[in-house]
């Protein structure tokens, strides 16, 4: 990955995204191969790379403020400083007045704004699965994140390693899409995304080009691998 490019991974449940967002962060050690960041050896977590994961990583005893400001004061920020820009922070994704409260609704929001800034570097992120809140009847919520998310880093260009489900959230955000095939986890295909920034959602939706990209994408994704060869008809 080059320093700024946003990357996303697709692939079945069970093929190893995780496992490779484990890796990057450094909880996991490869079993073959390393990983590097500007030419240095990954052994283990560091400030250089900021993972969001799929469950909470927060202190539920600090407020949004507390929890967002952790990363800067682990590392020596000072403390009128580090509030100028969770401050900022939160205002970007819309959490100002709930800086002194906890809210479940928050938490995703305010630990991914807080991992951005407290982690300069990489990162590594794997969200809420989009089909669960479909389920909640709430695909209005995950546009407005998948903007923020377009937004924040159209900002601050860093680099992001996002782990996703969605085919349309990976061409929407992305750079590149890297699809792996089912367990045992191969790459399967890497996908340049040739579309205009800033990206614009309703805009999109009327190109013809990202539509190209979200059913080549799907196309890929259902066709067998080496290891699930095709069933015949009979």
């Amino acid at each position: 990955m080059a320093e700024g490019e946003f990357v996303s991974v697709l692939g079945p449940s069970g093929c190893g995204k995780s496992t490779l967002l484990y890796i990057v962060g450094g909880f996991v050690a490869p079993s073959t191969g390393s990983v590097t960041v500007s030419g240095q050896p990954v052994t283990g977590p560091g400030p250089d790379r900021g993972p969001v994961f799929q469950e909470f990583a927060l202190f539920p005893w600090k407020t949004v403020l507390g929890n967002v400001m952790y990363g800067l004061k682990q590392q020596g920020v000072a403390k009128a400083e580090a509030q100028a820009r969770v401050r900022e922070l939160l205002a970007m994704v819309h959490l100002v007045r709930l800086r002194e409260l906890l809210s479940q609704g928050a938490l995703r929001r305010h630990e991914a704004a807080g991992r951005d800034r407290a982690h300069p570097r990489l990162r590594a992120e794997h969200p809420a699965d989009g089909r669960t809140i479909r389920r909640a009847r709430r695909p209005h919520a995950h546009a407005a994140c998948r903007t923020s998310c377009s937004a924040i880093w159209e900002r601050d260009r860093k680099t992001v390693l996002f782990v996703t489900h969605s085919v349309e959230e990976a061409v929407f955000l992305s750079d590149r899409v890297v699809v792996i095939t089912r367990s045992p986890g191969r790459l399967k295909e890497i996908i340049p995304i040739e579309l205009a920034r800033p990206r614009d959602r309703a805009t999109l939706l009327l190109d013809r080009r990202y539509q190209d990209y979200v059913v080549g994408i799907e196309r890929l994704m259902d066709e067998p691998g080496e290891e699930e060869p095709a069933e015949d008809g009979g």
